[in-house]
């Protein structure tokens, strides 16, 4: 049986790059040796590295002025990186979910935040409209894509201060004007890489502003000036990043991941509204993300929801089970999941249905 990846992260990546993946692991380049144990300072890992950046960097349209960091420590480092070197004062963050939460936690330690709107009073299932954003703060934060609710910002909000976005989820999904931006970061495991390396893009005149003592490795001035390189890189995700943008690249890049990300996610909403037996998490469909579709079963078949995990699962869809915050069920449908395995998921529920 076919298995359809819907796991939220960490999620499916190309089927090439993970064959490619592989043969690096057995052998990298012809060298004999394996890219788990070639030195990070080589010259064949180092063209990696830089063809991982240069990618990064065309693909995003990345402007001169910003650098590109390969980090550890996935998003939630970077959770406390950003305001570590960003905030001087004061920030502005938008409450969207668990993970913006965790970023304004962090936050606190360095300065006074404001957190300008939230929608946790709706369990987080909606984007927050009409707030403003104060002019004397350092900047203003959010969360592009949320994993776990099912919301998303594709647009890059009007903001007067500089701004900063957790792009972990919906990277290389949508386009960006990066240069609105003073720092992207994400972890790579659900767009990008397997997990183990997590990307900053930096505006590098914005860096080296605040007042504090900052750490050598916790200063993102570090990793500019050492290219990533200051301490052994995390190998092996590097190179599965690189692969993956290359792969990007020649699928069309951001526009064409754009449109499948739409096309797939159109196709599934299109059947959870129109399916009795379910419903989708959040009613404004504006705010639906691409990335996470959450649904649950309408109330009246709320007792079918396990019966539904176990006809689906023994269908071939692993992984969309919900959150335990949400419940239901969430189809993670990064930029390598195929149409084909949406198709099958709306196949799965339109039989179920005819089952009741």
């Amino acid at each position: 049986m076919k298995k359809h990846n819907f796991c939220a992260g960490p999620s499916m990546l190309p089927r090439e790059v993970i064959e490619e993946t592989a043969k690096g692991v057995l052998d990298f380049n012809g060298s004999g040796l394996s890219i788990l144990e070639i030195s990070h300072r080589s010259k064949d890992f180092q063209a990696v590295l830089d063809e991982a950046t240069t990618l990064f960097k065309e693909l995003l349209g990345v402007p001169d002025g910003y650098s590109v960091l390969f980090l550890g420590g996935g998003a939630s480092m970077e959770f406390c990186l950003a305001p570590m070197n960003f905030l001087n004062k004061k920030a502005a963050y938008l409450n969207t979910g668990v993970w913006a939460k965790k970023a304004i936690k962090e936050a606190k330690l360095f300065g006074e935040v404001v957190e300008v709107a939230s929608s946790a009073d709706a369990t987080y299932n909606y984007i927050p409209k009409g707030y403003s954003v104060p002019t004397d703060v350092d900047y203003f934060h959010y969360t592009s894509n949320n994993t776990i609710y099912g919301t998303q910002i594709r647009e890059t909000p009007d903001s007067a201060v500089p701004l900063i976005c957790d792009m972990s989820s919906d990277i290389f999904s949508h386009p960006v004007d990066v240069s609105k931006y003073i720092c992207l970061y994400g972890g790579a495991q659900k767009n990008l890489a397997p997990a183990g390396v997590a990307f900053a893009v930096v505006r590098n005149d914005a860096l080296g502003r605040v007042g504090r003592v900052i750490p050598t490795m916790l200063n993102y001035q570090t990793h500019v000036d050492g290219g990533s390189m200051f301490n052994t890189p995390p190998v092996l995700p590097i190179y599965s990043a690189m692969l993956t943008l290359r792969w990007l690249k020649a699928n069309g890049g951001i526009p064409e991941m754009a449109r499948r990300a739409k096309q797939r996610a159109d196709m599934l909403y299109a059947e959870i509204d129109r399916n009795k037996l379910f419903r989708a998490t959040v009613p404004d469909k504006a705010d639906r993300s691409y990335m996470n579709i959450c649904f649950v079963m309408s109330d009246e078949y709320k007792d079918l929801e396990s019966e539904f995990l176990t006809f689906a699962t023994g269908h071939g869809m692993v992984g969309i089970k919900g959150h335990r915050s949400v419940g239901g069920f969430r189809a993670s449908c990064y930029n390598a999941m195929p149409m084909e395995s949406v198709q099958a998921l709306i196949d799965c529920m339109k039989e179920f249905e005819n089952l009741h």
